[in-house]
């Protein structure tokens, strides 16, 4: 007897399709707890919404009873992945429902910050500078140290110089002032990140996927200044440009 003639004997074609199916839910479920999140969670929820469909025309029994039970925990998974994001939108919700003191900068303080990242691109010292714009961002980060100090080129570059002490990590800008030194940020999980870029890169995008902040990051590979806001992150050529990007972002007037 040959494997096709074992088949036909003893499994109709629904057992078939139903052991197929079931092979095919947990690829697409093992796949989907370990993918980044975005526009491909979105997708293997609409093949998996397809095959619970396909399973109940076609009365699959097995995939079916799976569907009805495991539809709860992937409810719980997706809450448990976009966590970062509900908090947001939580926190944007209540930005929404109170008036918020608007962060206040000088033009001269971002004079001293753009300084502060030429000098360090020059010379190739990575750093981090995170800038508060409405959102407080103080239970999004860890491990900071309490600073409250005037804001200088040379205390932005003598943080981040090789081997001091505070050097690995994120400088936190508030109201004018630098507030933090050596926080962890959340990383970003997007799938679509280039590859070249690392720690600080990664947490640039995701302390402003998860907040209003503006991150600068300067590559102590390469020396290149980035920008990164709401989630996206941008290479900045030219420290005038670097200067302007943020005087918008942080709404500040020429001559403040």
């Amino acid at each position: 007897m040959t494997f096709l003639e074992f088949l036909k004997e003893f499994f109709s074609w629904r057992d078939i399709l139903d052991i197929f199916g079931l092979f095919l839910f947990f690829y697409l479920f093992i796949r989907f707890l370990y993918i980044a999140k975005g526009l491909y969670i979105l997708r293997l929820l609409i093949y998996l919404g397809i095959l619970w469909l396909f399973a109940e025309v076609l009365s699959l029994t097995t995939l079916s009873w799976m569907f009805e039970k495991l539809w709860t925990l992937i409810l719980f998974t997706l809450i448990v992945i976009f966590q970062p994001e509900i908090r947001r939108t939580l926190a944007n919700i209540g930005k929404r429902t109170k008036v918020i003191k608007l962060k206040e900068y000088e033009e001269r303080s971002i004079d001293r910050i753009v300084r502060a990242c030429r000098f360090m691109a020059e010379r190739q010292i990575g750093a981090l500078i995170v800038i508060e714009r409405q959102q407080n961002i103080e239970d999004l980060i860890e491990g900071c140290i309490y600073l409250d100090a005037y804001i200088t080129a040379e205390l932005i570059i003598t943080i981040f110089y090789p081997l001091t002490p505070l050097h690995d990590g994120a400088v936190v800008i508030r109201d004018d002032r630098i507030a933090f030194a050596s926080c962890v940020l959340p990383l970003s999980k997007n799938p679509e990140l280039p590859k070249k870029y690392g720690t600080r890169h990664r947490a640039a995008v995701g302390i402003t996927e998860m907040s209003d902040a503006v991150a600068i990051v300067v590559s102590e590979e390469t020396g290149e200044i980035s920008v990164a806001v709401e989630g996206n992150i941008e290479k900045i050529l030219d420290h005038e440009l670097l200067k302007d990007k943020l005087m918008e972002l942080l709404g500040v007037k020429h001559g403040s």
